[in-house]
Formats: C-alpha cells, sequence, structure tokens
C-alpha cells in the first residue's frame, strides 16, 4: 500500500480528493493510505479518521521550520508521494521540494515559474491579452486607479476580484465609483484588483491533468450555485454547490492551447493539474478568467459522474507509467448535474429529474 501525504486537509479541497478515491475508486483505492497535515489544529479535516487514519498539524508554508515537520512526517510515516493542494503550499513545494526534502518521494507539481504566473490573474491577463481569449481587463492600484479610464475600457459596469487569491476573494460587479470605493475600503487586506469587462454567461471550468508533457485527462463542467453564497456579496464563495457536467470540447481546445502557448513563454513544460476558469460573453463565447494551479472542490462530483481525476493522478504517479497511459477526454451522459452540500455525498442526477420533483412540491 502507497502511502500519501495530502496538504491543507482543513480545507474543502484537499478533502474532496480523498474522498474521490476512497468512494468511487473501487479496487484500486485498496492501493493507498492517506495522511494529512493542516497548520491549524482545529482543522476538520485532521479529525476525519475515515479519510485519513493519521494526520499531523505543522507550521505554516512560509515558516522556517515547515519543512522540518514535513521531513519528520515523511520519515516516520514512510511517505511514499505528496498531493499538495492549497495554493501557497503549490508555490512553496514547486520552489523549494527538490532542495529541502531529506527522502525522495513522487510529487505532481507545475514548474514554480509556472505556477508564479498563474496564480497572479493580472500577470497571466498580460501575458493572454493578444490571444482573444481573455476579456477586457484593467489594474486598479488601491489610491492610485482613475476611474474614468476603468469605464472608458471596460464599460460602466465591470467585474472587480483580487489578482490572488481564491473563493472569490475580493469580487463584486461594479456599476459606479462609490461602489468601487467602498469595496476597495472593505478589503483592505487586498493590495492590487484586477477589473475586466462584466460577462453574463456561464461560469465554466476545464480541468487538464498533465504528466512530463503529456495530457492524460480533461473534463468540464459548469457552476451555477454556490454553498453559503448569500454571505459573499458577489455570490460566489469557490465552492459550487450546483453544476453541471459539459463536454465542450471547444474549452479544452482552448484550455490546451493556452497553457502550451504560456508554457511555452516561460520555457517550463507541462505537468501538474490545471483547472482553466471560464465566462462567457455577451455572444457567448468564452473567455478564460483565471487558471488554478491544483484540484478543485468538486473533485468528488466529478468523480461521481465519471471522471475520477484524483486516481487519475495516483495511477499515474505510482502505478503505472504515465507516458503509456491513454489520453481520455470524458464525456458524459447528457443533462447531468451535481449537487453538493458541506459534509454529504455529491449527488449526480438528469437535471429533468430535478426539475420534475421541483414541480410536485
Amino acid at each position: 500500500m502507497y502511502k500519501v501525504l495530502i496538504t491543507g486537509v482543513g480545507g474543502p479541497t484537499p478533502r474532496s480528493f480523498v474522498r474521490a478515491v476512497k468512494w468511487y475508486g473501487g479496487e484500486l483505492a485498496k492501493n493507498f493510505e492517506f495522511i494529512g497535515v493542516d497548520c491549524n489544529p482545529l482543522a476538520y479535516g485532521l479529525y476525519e479518521k475515515e479519510l485519513f487514519p493519521r494526520s499531523f498539524v505543522v507550521p505554516r508554508a512560509d515558516d522556517p521550520k515547515y519543512w522540518d515537520a514535513i521531513n519528520s512526517i515523511i520519515a516516520g510515516n514512510d511517505i511514499d508521494a505528496a498531493i499538495i493542494l492549497p495554493e501557497v503550499e503549490v508555490i512553496e513545494w514547486s520552489k523549494q521540494a527538490v532542495a529541502q526534502l531529506k527522502k525522495p518521494i513522487k510529487l505532481h507539481l507545475p514548474h514554480s515559474d509556472l505556477a508564479t504566473q498563474l496564480v497572479n490573474k493580472h500577470k497571466l491577463h498580460e501575458l493572454l491579452k493578444d490571444t482573444g481569449y481573455i476579456p477586457q481587463f484593467f489594474l486598479i492600484e488601491p489610491g492610485v486607479y482613475d476611474y474614468e479610464a476603468i469605464t472608458k475600457k471596460l464599460g460602466d459596469t465591470f467585474w472587480v476580484r483580487s489578482t490572488e487569491g481564491s473563493s472569490g476573494l475580493g469580487s463584486l460587479k461594479i456599476e459606479s465609483k462609490s461602489a468601487l470605493e467602498q469595496w476597495i475600503a472593505v478589503n483592505p487586506g487586498v493590495k492590487e484588483f484586477i477589473a475586466s469587462e462584466f460577462l453574463p454567461g456561464r461560469n465554466m471550468a476545464c480541468k487538464l491533468l498533465y504528466f512530463n508533457g503529456k495530457l492524460l485527462r480533461t473534463a468540464c463542467a459548469e457552476r451555477v450555485n454556490y454553498i453559503m453564497a448569500k454571505v459573499a456579496p458577489s455570490g460566489i464563495t469557490g465552492n459550487t454547490s450546483f453544476g453541471r457536467l459539459l463536454n465542450e470540447p471547444l474549452l479544452e481546445e482552448i484550455s490546451e492551447k493556452t497553457l502550451t502557448f504560456v508554457s511555452s513563454q516561460l520555457g517550463t513544460g507541462l505537468n501538474g493539474i490545471f483547472t482553466v476558469d471560464y465566462k462567457e460573453d455577451h455572444n457567448g463565447s468564452p473567455k478564460i478568467t483565471e487558471i488554478n494551479i491544483r484540484h478543485v472542490a468538486f473533485n468528488s462530483s466529478l468523480a461521481a459522474g465519471g471522471a475520477n481525476l484524483p486516481l487519475d493522478t495516483l495511477q499515474a504517479l505510482l502505478l503505472e507509467d504515465p507516458q503509456q497511459m491513454e489520453t481520455i477526454h470524458y464525456r458524459f451522459k447528457d443533462g447531468l448535474i451535481f449537487l453538493r452540500d458541506v459534509d454529504g455525498f455529491p449527488i449526480i442526477m438528469k437535471e429533468s429529474d430535478l426539475s420534475q420533483q421541483a414541480a410536485v412540491k
């Protein structure tokens, strides 16, 4: 049995990763035991023993004692591989793991230059500004911006968010100068915002799994509603409660071309899991809004629908030669949706059945 370290288990994504393997991995799931770590002693996942029989509290990734703790856990638990999930740790491991790890273990990480470029939305937009794949955008530095210049480029209604961070950090639809001023004031921790043209269409994601330059898997989905959406002014919390499983070859094509372009510009190659987020413009054309460098929280929902990307990752990392594995573009039955809640199993069903049930009430 392979022992796999999972970082950041207080968040929903690492637990979703493990649930996808355990719940939907069949016989292959028996090959893996998961050991969890988190910097917060109150992290729920540390005590979810059916997922993580052993778990440990570690310092934050920016703490000088972080790597000592990680090395101790790896040595003491005979760790074979690690899945790194919070973005801050993906970047730290991509930069430092080779130098800091005392025992070599299997890792699946993007190149550090690529990771750093992708996590900053403004840097990504600048790199892609001539491709036609992104919306119009404008960098906003609090206290140093020109509102008229923004609206001249983007129109009277635009979207604003933090250049870094997840879960819709700093996101809001802006329709007036005062609204922008107030939003910046209530987000003092955000040092830099990016404004972009307002895109009214579907909110979609395309996931791509790469191993050493080879594209192994793709899968697409639509985010419709979010868990605890009412607590966020934007309605976006980063945790999808209702979504659709999609078959979107166009998104796969654009995503692959974009990642190939970005990696070629940086000279990094492609390795890792990438989630390319899209919103459709007024004409229904998909525009890239960001690219995540990790698995996302609805992993287990995709797995329930037949696209088990966490299991695919572990197979390629530990069980098979990824260069010999077949590339699969996952396809779902038409009309499938997924429903998620904080602690429950994902539900996969036909959207037409949902409508019938609602009509009965």
